[in-house]
């Protein structure tokens, strides 16, 4: 009888555990062989429930896989990386979807910066005419998003089909790395005017010009359908983790970077795969010589996508000229963008005509192809001026005649109010104030330098002059703009008085529709925003 009882003492016991395992509450039993083998009964795929020592009723227990997530307040201070793309979800669910939020830091300049809430699919150029709205720009044109390191000294203009979010995973953690948010005239400039990024002594002799088609027909063919000719010349090189430079030939064409083991040989058995443009990133340099010893100012380095942020990793090249290194990182942005490129250009483009279009003065802004030189000297009315050196005359006498009228129409009034017309330059997008010689020249490389960029800042040799920086054919120039006194009221002149100006503005406009004696018009100011 007692053993009967022992046995339906231990069934009731079993089937108590079972229920209880069934309901998924936890269990404390002693180290005793029965208990462990009723412990490994429970399948291992019941996630098991926390609960205290103390008898807690089953409706109150807390179950980690039902607690609702809460939102962090501040994500930006518990961020487990400190990275600047932070995501919006907990544990790392849906992380890879396009609907997940993250917070982005983009900087107008070095202290200002503005915080963007992006998804994963967000493009680069969806960044930009975000911040351009943002910001009440007066044009989303030539806006662009740059890649800075300032510890290695890189820049990359981020393309505009470039998720941002996939970018800034690749970044190192606690790197300084951050988007800037600028002017980039260059960025879509060789599709206008190929033949001045493409020099003919660096398209290859393998190129196919023996159809009665020369070298700049080519370029422009080639640019326009979205490919690139073989480029080809001698670069200062520097190999990772290396301190000294050589000269070495390479070749760049569709299929990779080459470089020549032999001279300038470009016979297959010379020539050493040195990348693949699929993997590869294309970084400028700034401030090469006194960063890495390069030879020259005009660096630029090749970066696999899959390396690190580091000195090892990094194939630094330095060319001769500005145009040279112009050349070779535009060539590897075709090569391997190609068509993206064309179509990223022609969104741009449409954008451009669009928001111009929504503006109320739209109707004044005329093509500048559109625009001929008119003579209305004669009684027939006007005449089309054909030949060139004759428009150039005709430009000049339009100029001083334009002036004299300005002059009488905008005569200046007392001094009492003389201070506050001639400050209205101040608030202008293109005077940059009180900038030195050497930062006025960064200003205009980091935006492009394209023909027709300009700035105007105080000059700091001359007192109450002002200094005219502009950019022609990759190369800065600098005009001293003086004062001068006639008839107790003051002007402003580039020629030594033979041109009046009441003010910088009235300058500007001029010499926006009128070359004068400089070497190109005004087109592009060179534009700093605080975000």
């Amino acid at each position: 009888m007692e053993v009967k009882s022992c046995r339906s003492e231990e069934e009731v016991f079993r089937r108590s555990m079972m229920e209880t395992v069934s309901r998924g509450d936890s269990v404390s039993v002693n180290c005793s062989p029965a208990s462990q083998n009723i412990q490994m009964s429970t399948p291992r795929s019941i996630p098991l429930t926390i609960r205290n020592t103390h008898s807690i009723p089953a409706k109150r227990e807390f179950r980690a896989s039902s607690a609702p997530l809460i939102p962090n307040p501040f994500p930006e201070l518990c961020s487990p990386t400190h990275s600047p793309v932070l995501t919006g979800s907990l544990g790392g669910r849906d992380s890879a979807s396009n609907s997940s939020t993250h917070v982005l830091r983009v900087y107008g300049d070095a202290t200002h910066s503005r915080t963007v809430f992006v998804t994963s699919g967000t493009t680069a150029h969806d960044v930009c005419k975000m911040l351009a709205q943002n910001a009440h720009c007066t044009d989303e044109e030539s806006w662009a998003l740059i890649e800075h390191h300032s510890a290695l000294r890189l820049e990359r203009c981020l393309e505009d089909h470039e998720l941002v979010v996939k970018v800034q995973s690749s970044w190192p953690v606690e790197s300084g790395t951050k988007l800037i948010f600028r002017k980039n005239y260059a960025k879509y400039e060789f599709f206008k005017k190929p033949v001045l990024f493409f020099p003919e002594h660096m398209i290859s002799d393998s190129a196919d010009v023996t159809k009665g088609i020369t070298s700049s027909e080519l370029v422009q063919n080639m640019v326009k359908s979205g490919s690139c000719p073989e480029i080809q010349g001698f670069l200062h090189v520097r190999e990772g983790g290396k301190k000294s430079w050589k000269k070495v030939y390479f070749v760049l064409r569709r299929s990779g970077l080459y470089c020549s083991n032999k001279g300038q040989s470009k016979e297959p058995r010379h020539l050493q795969f040195a990348g693949d443009l699929e993997d590869l990133n294309v970084f400028t340099v700034f401030n090469g010589r006194k960063r890495y010893g390069a030879p020259g100012e005009h660096v630029f380095c090749i970066k696999a996508s899959k390396d690190r942020f580091r000195c090892q990793d990094l194939k630094l090249m330095c060319a001769d000229s500005e145009q040279s290194r112009t050349c070779w990182i535009t060539a590897f942005r075709l090569f391997k963008h190609g068509k993206q490129l064309q179509c990223n250009y022609q969104l741009s483009q449409s954008s451009a005509r669009l928001h111009k279009a929504s503006r109320p003065d739209s109707k004044y802004t005329d093509r500048e192809e559109s625009m001929v030189a008119m003579d209305f000297s004669g009684k027939d009315g006007g005449r089309v001026i054909q030949n060139p050196h004759e428009a150039q005359n005709a430009e000049q006498e339009e100029g001083h005649n334009w002036r004299k009228r300005e002059a009488l129409r905008h005569s200046l009034p007392t001094s009492g109010h003389g201070s506050q017309l001639s400050a209205v330059h101040r608030v202008q997008p293109w005077f940059h104030g009180g900038v030195s010689r050497t930062e006025a020249q960064r200003l205009l490389e980091e935006q492009g330098q394209v023909d027709g960029m300009f700035l105007i800042r105080d000059s700091q040799l001359h007192a109450q002059c002002f200094v005219l920086s502009l950019c022609y054919e990759l190369k800065k120039k600098h005009y001293l703009i003086i004062p001068l006194e006639q008839e107790d009221k003051q002007y402003y002149t580039m020629d030594d008085g033979d041109t009046l100006f009441t003010d910088l503005l009235q300058l500007v406009e001029f010499h926006q529709i009128n070359r004068g004696i400089l070497p190109v018009r005004l087109k592009h100011p060179c534009t700093c925003i605080a975000l």
